[in-house]
């Protein structure tokens, strides 16, 4: 399986638009390297860079991103609010897919060695890729700065990892690069209604995991109060893996504050936002938006989607647009500029192109595909297409009683019978796809040369892993559309009686996906030698049948008995 890195190198411009895309655009000359984002800041100064590809691609692109900078950026001159130390200033890589942490901070370490050497950069390796734990801390590698790097190089300690350890020219212009690998670091910062660093600070101090200095009376203006070590000791914020500053935003004519995530599981964004917006209210400040710094896990939103949704005791029961729709509403991501999640959310931006997907299409392109020559979408496509749309139905009734006038304490329960049927819904879905994947498998495996022996023993073990293949696809098909009708019974059952017929119409659908499944089993089954699984896979769909065949005729009577009444 191929393995992914997503890199997300920090440059010192963000005003330059030409210089921007011209240091961003030279990844996309490396082969199998996607440029997802380029996301500048004109007060920071700052541009965050998103790219992802295969690792040994995402090093050699970093390198040339590394190097043109070098080129273009002078940090002689550079001025920005964001803290900096290099024209790169640093380099994370992330993994993405099939690939650990630990083979990652190798990959990083090739990286650090290959610039250090080749481009003459100091470099520094933090978190997972660190040689000690002093520099697994960006804040300690960072620590005094660009304009701090001449002494810095003087202390032994704090000799880069890589290159060379003299200001001389070269490193004056450039400065110097963190590398590192990490898990996904979250950049956020949250708007507030006031110009004031100072108290943009006082609430990041709240938060962040570092918390505040302690001191002696007065918070800001007392005596700094020192360990038995002589260091200055702390009172710890609210979050752990969170960093955060305060700082004043000309562009916006609002101060900010400014969070690093550095463990969304640790740390979720939706309670930091909450937390900081009571601390903020404390405080006499308001919160009136926030901003993702590029792109964003859509975990990140989906957990703060479900999180709001629960505080307004909604159904979870939604899709993940409107999930995420919440979730951006609710945070204020929008408040600055408009929020395009499907530019935003990394998972969008690495899936393969799948335009060419079934359940992609439009319904009337849909139908028309299926009513064209060619055999795929057939019976099996359909019969999972019937059973999604059985699924849809109940879970719309759920909706529709989860938010009934009169029923609010009732709203928990239809929320989690609306989770289950969307759950169905979208396994159901996603075998839309697998049906006529498995069909074409077969094909393909028809078509394998068979001029040799070996060629047609080959051809052979290729076509009967491919009919099983079609076999235990439209069973899954049958055997998730019957745990729907679990859901649809019960929404015929408790849930809104004006939608009783759509509970009905969901149960016929869900009962023709059954059977309509089952026949394309039993057709694949006869050219599958496996006789004995042929017996229990037969055995098994007459059981489903079955029960679909009672589930069907208890919904029907439901729904009579209702409308009588």
């Amino acid at each position: 399986m191929k393995q992914l890195i997503e890199c997300v190198p920090n440059i010192s411009e963000g005003s330059d638009l030409k210089k921007i895309n011209e240091i961003a655009n030279v990844v996309e000359t490396v082969s199998g390297v996607s440029l997802l984002n380029v996301d500048p800041g004109k007060a920071t100064n700052r541009t965050v860079i998103t790219f992802v590809g295969e690792p040994e691609n995402i090093v050699e692109a970093a390198f040339l991103l590394i190097k043109k900078a070098q080129e273009l950026i002078d940090m002689r001159t550079h001025r920005g609010e964001h803290p900096r130390m290099g024209a790169t200033d640093v380099c994370p890589l992330v993994p993405i897919s099939n690939i650990s942490m630990k083979e990652v901070a190798k990959w990083a370490r090739i990286l650090s060695k290959k610039v250090g050497e080749e481009l003459s950069i100091p470099i520094y390796c933090y978190e997972n890729a660190a040689f000690n734990k002093e520099r697994r801390n960006l804040a300690n590698c960072r620590s005094g700065e660009y304009e701090g790097l001449k002494k810095k190089f003087q202390d032994k300690k704090w000799k880069p990892d890589f290159g060379p350890s003299k200001f001389d020219n070269s490193v004056e212009k450039s400065g110097a690069t963190a590398i590192s690998a990490r898990d996904f670091l979250v950049a956020y910062n949250i708007n507030l209604n006031t110009t004031s660093t100072r108290k943009a600070n006082a609430v990041a101090f709240d938060i962040r995991e570092a918390g505040r200095i302690k001191r002696e009376g007065n918070k800001i203006t007392g005596k700094i109060i020192h360990d038995k070590s002589g260091n200055p000791m702390r009172t710890p914020g609210l979050f752990k893996s969170v960093k955060g500053i305060g700082w004043f935003i000309k562009e916006y004519g609002i101060a900010q504050i400014s969070y690093n995530l550095t463990d969304i599981n640790t740390s979720p964004l939706h309670e930091v936002f909450d937390k900081t917006c009571e601390q903020a209210t404390k405080r006499g400040l308001r919160v009136t938006g926030s901003e993702l710094i590029g792109l964003v896990p859509k975990k990140v939103l989906i957990d703060a989607g479900r999180y709001f949704l629960k505080k307004q005791n909604r159904s979870l029961g939604v899709s993940e647009k409107e999930i995420i729709k919440i979730a951006v509403k609710s945070l204020g991501l929008d408040e600055l500029s408009p929020f395009k999640a499907k530019e935003r959310i990394i998972e969008h931006m690495v899936e393969n192109n799948k335009k060419d997907k079934l359940i992609n299409m439009s319904l009337k392109d849909f139908t028309f595909e299926t009513a064209s020559e060619s055999p795929a979408p057939g019976g099996g496509s359909i019969s999972a297409y019937c059973g999604a749309m059985g699924a849809s139905l109940a879970t719309m009734v759920a909706n529709l009683s989860a938010n009934k006038r009169g029923w609010d304490d009732k709203w928990e329960e239809f929320s989690n019978w609306a989770e289950k049927g969307f759950k169905y819904q979208n396994q159901l879905l996603e075998l839309v796809d697998e049906d006529t994947k498995a069909f074409n498998k077969i094909m393909e495996a028809f078509q394998l040369p068979k001029e040799t022996k070996s060629d047609i023993k080959k051809r052979n073990i290729a076509i009967q892993d491919a009919t099983k293949n079609a076999i235990i696809t439209p069973f899954k098909v049958m055997e998730i559309a019957l745990a729907s009708m679990d859901v649809i019974k019960k929404m015929a059952q408790i849930g809104n009686p004006n939608s009783i017929t759509d509970a009905c119409v969901a149960g016929l659908c869900a009962r023709t996906a059954i059977r309509g499944a089952f026949l394309n089993v039993k057709i694949n089954c006869l050219d599958y030698n496996d006789k004995e699984f042929i017996t229990q896979i037969i055995d098994k769909g007459n059981k489903i049948d079955k029960k679909a065949h009672k589930f069907e005729e208890e919904i029907i009577k439901i729904t009579e008995e209702t409308m009588n009444k």
